[in-house]
């Protein structure tokens, strides 16, 4: 490169120069003052191909202050403290206060073209959206992007969900009570109180108007950029084709764009063009009329035969032929549309994740899948890894290529990026959720519907789950939030058939007893049930025979079982029916099981020699004490022979081995326990059930069809089993045939909702103003039977009713209109209520016997009297029939309602009297039409009455006259309501009747006050009373349908509202929020923590952690993850043992006073919740003990053991970084000492599917 020699610098030049930065390419521009004897700076750092590098900063300070002896002189200790105090002491600038940013430029100047010559005609102000937008401040995507941009930060706002609307102009315009209308023109104070004299705002002297100034006149002296020429003769030419008129000039930009927004005006529609769109209204007002579906079923039973026309050029393509179900997938997702797949076990759903991951890398956008346990993520890793490359792993302690196009994580980790408001959102297009019925997980299940909610509106939801049978109304939530159709595609077919199988035997004799109950067509078979239960029978002592299971013990001995396990594995080894996955619902049972069968060799010595080095090979990480451990060595003796055990005790790298193995056809028999069959497709050719009862974490239980699907699914290998053998073990007896009925051929259980509040939802939620947790309530698969579309045109309609009544008349003597409606109103419903008690105890239905006169109001008849005479046996829909005054003519049930006053609908006990001649009528009656029972019984012969009401029926003897027992009955209830017009003495329910219940006696009470009150009214005697009380009863009809249909699409009516309550006023007594719902310091903290938050914080702000060493706090914070009971009892230190009692107390504290604020949860159930079972474990883990000593301190199983430390990583990650946030910089330390001094060793080494 040659040497440019330069001019010396002049006093024109300015003192800037280019610094090129090495060979990164970047040029830095220097702006230092150069004296003018100094030669510029040179134009390269360093030689090209080295970067720069600088003296270390910490260096640096060293050695100018801390090691310089004129800084730390040892005698002259002042001038050290002036020359101190120059450097710390600076000068005063106050008018640094008063500095602030310069608020981004809300407007902008846009330039106007004439459209066919591109002319530049002039410019207008155009106002720019979205300026100013932060993660502090916007949910919007327009927003800058953040620096944090995986994980996302606490303190930023999250993305608007979609389906969330944003508040419209008229919601914002609408005043709350608090609000009131200011006039900022009139009645503005001029003077401030407390002030004599103040300002004076009038305009004293008006200004003269401004001349109109034009842009272009401003420009027009730049004729060589515009000419003004053409434009006046484009003009000229545009008036005379007729064109519409140019744009105003006006005398200022704003005023230019008002008017450029103004619609032009519209001409009047001729009329052919009215009724076209009078037509279309129609239409469309019909189309509204209907419930929109969100979910969409898509038939898959007709062949997708046009699927490669429609999709020449697929983004990924199988080496097999497509199901129909997957086709169908394909082309929605290319169609960017969402879809839920539901299908059984093997089936093929991963196709449709495949493909969504394809074509997010065509698209060049990004694809989130996840997966309900951290085990299932990392063999999906594995999976996707070496399908398409670019794959990243995001799990609680594992972070692998963040920035690749598909990311795997735990759900959890996915909402608190959303939460968070991660930069990954934005280039998001799918996300993928497998295992779906996971949902139903209490526990956990939250955590789905939380990100389903929260996700934003243009990321594509992938839905892949087990079969279920709600899967359309689960899809049709999901649309409804996110106001987009979901394609449900939903398969029962089976890949491979599956048969079920008895298995009886339990000897070498007796080995070959297995019985067809359930063929590959899904047929029960009772007769493979009988042959069962008389095999069993044959080899029972006399006094255990017995039908089916009833009778027998659940429980057999070890040597039992044995017997059973090695006949059943002897017999499918011989029919070549391995590998064998046995489902045992019992850690302790698996690993018995596979202990008994040590005479049992499946291996050829070939597979051993593959087991022996596969073994060696992933255990090489190890370090050699860890190698050793118990577990270790009796499982490589159990793999040598084809044998091993799968369940969450085991060692994670151990389990990864035993799946690897699997999956190679080098595990023969493999004892495992439910979470095997979640999850990753690692089919077997046999299914084994020990038994079909487990326990769930309350008792135990048959298996639910959906778990028994679940695992029998594993059965059946595609391309290699024709079909799939799942076999039962009947080892004390035969289980009951309608068990075995329900279990398999009974539905899967349902999608429930799982949603519950959190404080760490509440707190994400309330520190964003723009986000209510009403919302997210409301949003909820929990609310999902609310209709709150419907119920707002329902809204609408009745507005618009109630402003179309007529005005009332409350003046003089109808004042007391109202008051009386609302009175009447009352007193129907306590008359209802007391009814109903009535007609519902045992005394008063025996009142309800034959012969009983009773008032009766229906619609067809008004306070009538009636005697009974029958009554029906059935409980449940109980009915009278009764003999009941009309008036002549109206026998028939069609008939018009008859009146025993002028106002049917007012509380009246007047009896009614026929006008004419009187008449009768036999009719069924229901409890609720019997408005009273009177104290007074008829002889009665009820059968001749029947019988003879019944002839007289007949068209030939319609004409007969009645009965003698038929007119008598009839005279006598005639004479009873002649006798009492006002009406008859009833049945008192307290006195007569016996019903002392506090309800009722309250009910007599309130019943009689309200009929004294009825008399004092004025109302009743106005003349147009009858009018105006129709009027009232009109408009009150509507206004409680309203006023109920306000209440149900209101917050008020969300079944979680009295919760959220609670818990808000939880969160104010601890200082987590104020009164006003605003976020405090320790909300802030509490939000960064996932789970046992309140407890957590309260601790960091109680200084609980602060005397404890690193390893100490990571005893103590054990107790978060450990759920287990356990039988040894810990050896700890005093100062942790004093911390614990400091937990305990917080513990207490908190659980008294959620209880105190109304949540369910009692203190003691709050505090049982933290076991310190783990506490010797992790504390001597944390000084260095090797794990096989740590081992020896506690009965919990390794894998276990394992699990928690990993997840106590977690949460001292979690507790560093709230450190940070309230500024505790020695605490942060401190925990990231702990959680080194825990990472090491055989806990945390890295799984054998992402290395």
């Amino acid at each position: 490169m040659e040497k440019i020699d330069l001019p010396p610098l002049g006093p024109d030049d300015l003192p800037l120069s280019l610094l090129d930065m090495g060979c990164s390419g970047r040029f830095e521009l220097l702006s230092q003052p150069i004296t003018s004897n100094q030669p510029l700076l040179p134009q390269s750092t360093l030689p090209h191909g080295l970067p720069p590098i600088g003296p270390d900063l910490q260096t640096e300070v060293e050695t100018r202050f801390l090691r310089d002896p004129g800084w730390l002189p040892i005698h002259n200790t002042d001038s050290a403290f002036q020359k101190f105090l120059k450097l710390a002491q600076r000068d005063r600038q106050v008018d640094s206060l008063l500095h602030c940013i310069v608020a981004p430029l809300h407007s902008g100047l846009s330039v106007v073209r004439d459209p066919t010559t591109g002319l530049l005609l002039d410019f207008a102000e155009v106002m720019l959206e979205d300026t100013g937008l932060s993660l502090k401040n916007s949910l919007s995507l327009q927003r800058a992007p953040a620096s944090e941009s995986l994980r996302g930060s606490h303190t930023s706002y999250p993305f608007q969900p979609g389906g969330m609307e944003e508040l419209t102009l008229d919601q914002i315009k609408k005043r709350t009570e608090a609000e009131e209308d200011i006039d900022f023109e009139n009645g503005l104070l001029t003077v401030a109180p407390g002030l004599k004299a103040g300002m004076d705002f009038s305009d004293k002297d008006a200004k003269a108007p401004m001349a109109e100034v034009n842009l272009m006149s401003l420009l027009s002296t730049f004729d060589d950029i515009i000419d003004a020429r053409p434009e006046r003769e484009e003009a000229d030419v545009g008036e005379s084709r007729g064109e519409g008129p140019k744009l105003p000039r006006t005398n200022s930009l704003d005023d230019l764009g008002i008017k450029d927004s103004v619609p032009p005006p519209a001409t009047a529609p001729s009329p052919s063009e009215a009724t076209g769109d009078g037509e279309k209204r129609k239409e469309g007002e019909e189309k509204e009329g209907e419930r929109k579906r969100w979910a969409v079923p898509v038939d898959i039973t007709s062949p997708c035969d046009d699927f490669y026309k429609r999709i020449p050029e697929p983004a990924f393509k199988w080496p097999f032929e497509l199901d129909v179900f997957q086709k169908q997938a394909v082309l929605r997702l290319e169609a960017h549309e969402s879809v839920f797949v539901a299908a059984h076990t093997s089936a093929g759903k991963t196709v449709v994740a495949e493909y969504a991951i394809a074509l997010s890398q065509k698209h060049m956008t990004r694809t989130i899948y996840t997966s309900p346990i951290k085990a299932l993520s990392n063999q999906k890793f594995r999976d996707f890894k070496a399908t398409f490359g670019d794959v990243g792993l995001l799990t609680g302690d594992v972070q692998l290529n963040p920035e690749a196009s598909c990311l795997i994580m735990t759900t959890e980790i996915l909402r608190s990026m959303l939460y968070n408001g991660s930069e990954v959102i934005r280039d998001l297009e799918w996300v993928i959720f497998d295992e779906v019925h996971y949902i139903n997980d209490a526990e956990r299940g939250v955590v789905w519907e939380e990100v389903l909610i929260m996700l934003s509106d243009h990321v594509s939801i992938i839905l892949l789950s087990a079969t279920v049978p709600n899967a359309v109304e689960f899809s049709e939530w999901i649309g409804r939030i996110k106001k987009r159709s979901i394609y449900v595609i939903s398969t029962v077919k089976r890949p491979v058939p599956l048969e079920h199988f008895l298995y009886t035997g339990n000897s070498t004799k007796t080995q070959k007893e297995q019985f067809l109950l359930l063929d590959s067509v899904g047929n029960f078979l009772t007769k493979g049930y009988y042959a069962a239960v008389d095999a069993k029978k044959e080899r029972t002592s006399k006094h255990a025979q017995s039908f089916g299971a009833k009778g027998s013990s659940h429980s057999t001995t070890a040597s039992q079982d044995r017997a059973v396990w090695l006949s059943l594995l002897h017999f499918l080894s011989e029919r070549q029916q391995t590998p064998v996955v046995a489902f045992t619902f019992s850690r302790s049972r698996c690993d018995d099981n596979a202990r008994s069968l040590a005479s049992m060799d499946l291996s050829s010595s070939q597979e051993k020699s593959e087991v022996h080095s596969f073994f060696q090979k992933s255990l090489s990480r190890l370090r050699g004490g860890d190698r050793q451990l118990p577990q270790i060595l009796l499982m490589r003796d159990l793999l040598k022979r084809g044998i091993a055990v799968h369940h969450s005790g085991i060692l994670p790298i151990l389990k990864e081995v035993i799946e690897m193995l699997f999956s190679r056809g080098l595990v023969k028999v493999l004892f495992a326990t439910e979470t095997f069959a979640m999850g990753v497709n690692m089919p077997a050719r046999t299914v084994v059930f020990d038994s079909i009862r487990k326990h769930d974490g309350t008792g135990f239980r048959n298996l639910l069809p959906g778990e028994y699907i679940q695992m029998a699914g594993r059965a059946g290998r595609r391309g290699l089993d024709a079909t799939g053998t799942v076999i039962l073990l009947c080892k004390s007896g035969v289980h009951d045939m309608g068990d075995l009925h329900v279990m398999m051929l009974g539905k899967p259980t349902v999608l429930q909702s799982q949603f519950r509040l959190t404080y760490t939802m509440i707190l994400n939620l309330l520190r964003v103003e723009a986000l209510k947790v009403t919302d997210m309530m409301r949003r909820s698969f929990s609310e999902n039977h609310r209709d709150t579309q419907t119920h707002e045109k329902r809204i609408v309609q009745l507005k618009q009713t109630l402003s179309s009544l007529p005005p009332l008349d409350t003046e003089g003597q109808l004042g007391d209109l109202l008051p009386y409606y609302h009175t009447l109103t009352e007193l129907r419903i306590t008359n209802q209520a007391l009814q109903r008690a009535v007609l519902e105890s045992v005394s008063g239905l025996k009142a309800l016997s034959v012969g009983r006169v009773v008032v009766v109001n229906n619609t067809q008849h008004c306070n009538a009297l009636g005697v009974i005479l029958q009554v029906s046996c059935d409980s449940v829909n109980r009915s009278l029939t009764a003999l009941i005054l009309c008036e002549k003519g109206r026998e028939d049930l069609g008939a018009e309602p008859q009146k025993a006053s002028p106002l049917p609908h007012l509380y009246s006990t007047a009896l009614f009297i026929p006008e004419g001649p009187c008449s009768h009528t036999v009719q069924k009656l229901r409890l609720q039409d019997v408005s009273a029972i009177t104290s007074k019984t008829l002889k009665v012969i009820p059968d001749r009455i029947i019988d003879n009401y019944n002839k007289r029926q007949q068209p030939r003897f319609r004409l007969d006259p009645p009965g003698q027992a038929i007119s008598t009955a009839t005279q006598e209830l005639l004479r009873l309501a002649e006798a009492s017009p006002a009406g008859m003495a009833t049945l008192d329910p307290v006195n007569d009747l016996q019903l002392k219940g506090v309800e009722v006696v309250e009910g007599v009470l309130r019943r009689r006050a309200l009929q004294d009150n009825l008399r004092e009214f004025s109302c009743v005697h106005c003349p147009t009373f009858s009018e105006q009380f129709l009027r009232v009863q009109e408009r009150m009809t509507v206004q409680e349908e309203l006023d109920k249909l306000l209440f149900l699409v209101s917050d008020q009516s969300l079944s979680l509202l009295p919760e959220y309550q609670q818990r808000i006023k939880v969160l104010q007594a601890l200082g987590y929020v104020d009164r006003s719902g605003a976020v405090q310091l320790k909300g802030r903290v509490a939000c960064q923590i996932s789970s046992h938050e309140l407890l957590l914080t309260e601790l960091l702000f109680e200084n609980t952690l602060s005397p404890l060493a690193p390893e100490e706090s990571a005893a103590l914070l054990s107790c978060l993850v450990f759920t287990q009971n356990t039988q040894t009892c810990p050896h700890i230190t005093n100062t942790l043992q004093e911390s614990i009692d400091r937990v305990l107390c917080v513990a207490q504290r908190i659980g008294e006073l959620q209880r105190d604020c109304g949540i369910a949860q009692t203190a003691e159930e709050f505090v049982a919740q933290f076991k310190f079972g783990l506490t010797e474990v992790v504390y001597c883990w944390a000084r260095g003990m090797p794990f096989s000593e740590i081992a020896q301190l506690t009965d919990v199983q390794e894998g276990t053991v394992v699990r928690c430390i990993q997840r106590l990583d977690e949460v001292l990650k979690e507790v560093r970084q709230a450190a940070r946030i309230v500024g505790d910089s020695v605490l942060g330390n401190k925990m990231e000492r702990a959680s080194l001094s825990i990472r090491r060793d055989i806990v945390f080494t890295a799984s054998l599917y992402t290395h």
